[in-house]
């Protein structure tokens, strides 16, 4: 936002909150029992939501704003088969075939990472996305989603090692 539009925004503010005192103080003057109540109640709400609209830049009650959206709108649900490309092959075995301890085993590698880096390593790896293609999708750039993937692989790779070693010591 420009400079001038932003100190043409400050009266319509200030005017919002002068709004905003003169109602509560009217409806407290009132009471609960005057018939005017409730759409004072209303008129101070909107008031509330116009300021906060005002102060934030952004629409109350968003909890991100529509920068992050096309995220969300381009999230694909995905087969579990296809995410056997997860597990190093070593420890997957057959390709075609992933077993219930398999599956497990990597849906609590995946529950370590961020949310961003699950975004990113299914984007990579589960979707075939290209790195300048998840930095598109997730409004980051390019670098960022290469070490979010970096960061993710190495998480994951780690904690299946992990994994394998405990299952050896166990059977032992």
């Amino acid at each position: 936002m420009s400079e001038k539009m932003w100190l043409d925004m400050l009266p319509l503010k200030t005017s919002y909150e002068q709004t905003l005192e003169l109602l509560e103080q009217l409806r407290l003057e009132r009471g609960a029992e005057h018939p005017d109540y409730k759409m004072l109640g209303e008129m101070i709400s909107d008031c509330r939501y116009v300021l906060e609209w005002l102060n934030s830049g952004r629409r109350p009650g968003n909890r991100r704003g529509i920068e992050r959206r096309a995220a969300y709108q381009r999230e694909q649900l995905m087969d579990p088969i296809k995410m056997q490309i997860f597990v190093s092959p070593p420890a997957a075995g057959s390709s075609s075939r992933i077993t219930d301890s398999e599956r497990d085993r990597l849906e609590q590698a995946l529950a370590l990472l961020s949310s961003r880096e699950q975004e990113c390593y299914t984007l990579a790896h589960g979707c075939c996305y290209s790195l300048s293609e998840i930095a598109d999708m997730l409004g980051i750039s390019k670098s960022s989603a290469a070490l979010y993937v970096r960061r993710a692989q190495k998480k994951v790779t780690e904690w299946i090692g992990q994994e394998g070693q405990e299952s050896k010591k166990s059977r032992s």
